[in-house]
């Protein structure tokens, strides 16, 4: 395991799969790459379990293995060895056809572009994962919707399409797209990357909301500090490697530790 100088490393975590309270997890997950002398490993043995309702911020330098983690936990990627799990779904055991349900209704994406289909309005993007699922939201699930259109202060924006909306409004649309199916698991990939420093707070503070008032399990990738400190927990990683599980932190504090593994680097 990694030492940062100065700074004492963590050891995987021992997750197995019956770990309760855990909405996720990977067992000495390893990626690589490539072949022979070529090979590139971006992450080798990590083992780390996501709890449930919690806001998570993976962290670390530009090639540290975070994206990489979160597209095999999120079923977009295939790890070369280890297991991952969401729920008590063994995701690596999964076909091609699996993995697409599994993503379509037990995982949200927040991402940086926002994603958002440019030919449908605010309601067509939020509802998509329904339709890709061919169904009809059931009346629970409509009067949530309802909700978070609402607390998103999307309502006056319902019938307008993506290039008539500013890009904070774009982002609460992809957030309750993330949210309306009320997925297991909401994975955030620098949710606020191309917004300006107070809507991009915002954003954060709903995503916060998400995991404090509806329990959701949020995994949010970045490397901002200050998008960091809203998250209940930090796990940083450094070269493939987890070398830190830190609980809430200021952006000061997230600063420091960061500076210090670009140092050790």
């Amino acid at each position: 395991m990694i030492a940062l100088r100065g700074i004492p490393s963590v050891e995987g975590m021992q997750i197995t799969p019956t770990d309760l309270g855990l909405i996720a997890r990977v067992v000495s997950l390893g990626k690589q790459y490539g072949t022979g002398a070529g090979a590139v490993t971006a992450l080798e043995d990590v083992s780390i379990g996501l709890r449930r309702g919690e806001f998570t911020a993976i962290m670390g330098p530009s090639g540290s293995g975070k994206s990489t983690l979160m597209h095999i936990m999120a079923g977009l990627d295939s790890p070369t060895s280890g297991r991952v799990w969401v729920g008590d779904t063994d995701v690596t055991e999964l076909s091609d056809s699996a993995l697409t349900l599994l993503r379509r209704r037990r995982v949200g994406f927040v991402f940086q572009s926002f994603n958002l289909v440019p030919t449908l309005d605010v309601r067509g993007n939020i509802m998509l994962p329904f339709e890709l699922d061919g169904r009809r939201p059931a009346t629970e699930e409509q009067a949530w919707i309802d909700g978070l259109v609402d607390s998103l202060g999307l309502a006056s924006r319902i019938r307008h399409r993506p290039h008539e909306l500013s890009g904070g409004q774009q982002q609460r649309v992809a957030i309750a797209r993330a949210l309306a199916t009320r997925p297991d698991l909401v994975f955030a990939d620098e949710p606020t990357g191309n917004l300006d420093s107070r809507t991009g707070r915002e954003v954060l503070a709903l995503l916060a909301e998400a995991s404090s008032r509806y329990g959701q399990s949020i995994a949010m990738v970045t490397h901002d500090p200050v998008a960091a400190s809203h998250a209940d927990r930090i796990l940083y990683l450094a070269d493939g490697r987890i070398v830190r599980d830190s609980g809430r932190s200021t952006p000061e504090e997230i600063s420091t530790y960061m500076l210090a593994m670009e140092q050790a680097a």
